[in-house]
Parts: structure tokens; sequence; C-alpha cells
């Protein structure tokens, strides 16, 4: 079913998140993924609230020539905890290590979103805050086996067995743990809607 707000341009999500494809499709948007290489670092001295955003506005930087007939998408997720981010692991050691700082204590989700159609844009930075029940290390091995979470931040998937099973608590939005945080993306929409 077609989402209600029709909006004035095709829409482009710039980004190969199973997880933000299945948002943004259950919200009743049709869109075009595209994905374009970009650099993903960022200066060491930006805060880390401010990085998924920084990343976001990166992202958008590489689709300048389709601003002017599409409205584009770009989102990054971060995962913050003591100041630190964690970000995907490269391997089952790496997921571990995460997964188990994570274990038992409350953590940042922030997930920046830049919406742009030739020179109107709109940014948002939506956190959330999720708290872990304390895991034992055979939860973790079996998590990471079976799910390999190397391509989520965190090395979680708040919509998968572990999100089930080991989420004790969420304050703020879920979509946007999972990695678009749909109500302000809808709301935010409404600026480019016919």
């Amino acid at each position: 079913m077609q989402s209600p707000l029709q909006l004035s341009y095709p829409l482009i999500l710039a980004s190969q998140s199973p997880r933000r494809m299945e948002i943004l499709k259950n919200a009743g948007f049709d869109f075009i993924q595209k994905v374009k290489p970009c650099d993903e670092t960022f200066p060491e001295t930006l805060l880390c609230k401010d990085i998924a955003l920084y990343l976001a506005e990166k992202k958008m930087s590489s689709f300048k020539t389709e601003c002017a007939d599409h409205i584009i998408i770009t989102a990054d997720t971060i995962v913050i905890l003591d100041d630190h981010i964690l970000g995907k692991p490269n391997n089952h050691q790496e997921a571990y290590e995460m997964l188990s700082v994570l274990s038992g204590r409350t953590h940042e989700v922030i997930t920046g979103v830049c919406i742009q159609q030739a020179h109107t844009i709109e940014k948002l930075s939506v956190s959330s805050k999720v708290e872990f029940r304390t895991m034992k290390k055979e939860e973790m091995d079996y998590y990471i086996e079976v799910f390999k979470p190397f391509d989520k931040a965190g090395s979680y998937g708040i919509q998968d067995w572990l999100g089930l099973t080991v989420v004790k608590n969420i304050e703020g939005s879920y979509y946007n743990v999972m990695g678009l945080p749909m109500y302000e993306v809808y709301q935010a929409l409404r600026t480019f809607s016919v």
C-alpha cells in the first residue's frame, strides 16, 4: 500500500542496508536504492553525538548530481558506549568483544539522516538508549555464529534473536536502533511533498 504522502520527486535511498530498505518500504514509499562509495572517516575532534550526522552529510555529497530531479535519503547509525564508538566488527573476536562490553549495560544508538532535493535539505539526528541484560559466553558465541552481525554497528541487530532475548529496555525509537528513525523521516519528508 502506497503512503498517503505524495512526494514531488522520485525517491532514492542511498544505502545498502536491508533494514533501511524494509523500513522505508513498510512506510509505503516507492524508491530506488543506489549506493556510491564514500570515505567514512571523520575528524577525531568531532563529538561522538555528531558523527552519525556528519557521515550522513558526507554520503550526501556524492549525490549532488541526482539532487536536481530526485529526493535523496542518506543515513548513518553509530553505537556509543562510554564515549567510544562501537563500529562494525571484522571477525568473530571483535564481535565477541563488542557484545561483552555491551552485556549488562545501557548504550546509545544515534542515527544521522540527510534528506535533500536541489537546495532543500532536512537534517536529523535521533538518539535512543538500549539496555542489555547480562549475556553468557555461549549466548554471545551462538549469536555471532548464527546471525553473523558483521555488517551491524555494535555487532547486533535489534530485529533479530538478540533484540528478542537480550534487550531489556529501549528509550526512544525502535526503528532508530534498526537504522532509520521513520517517524522523524516521515515528518521531514513532508517538506518534499506535493
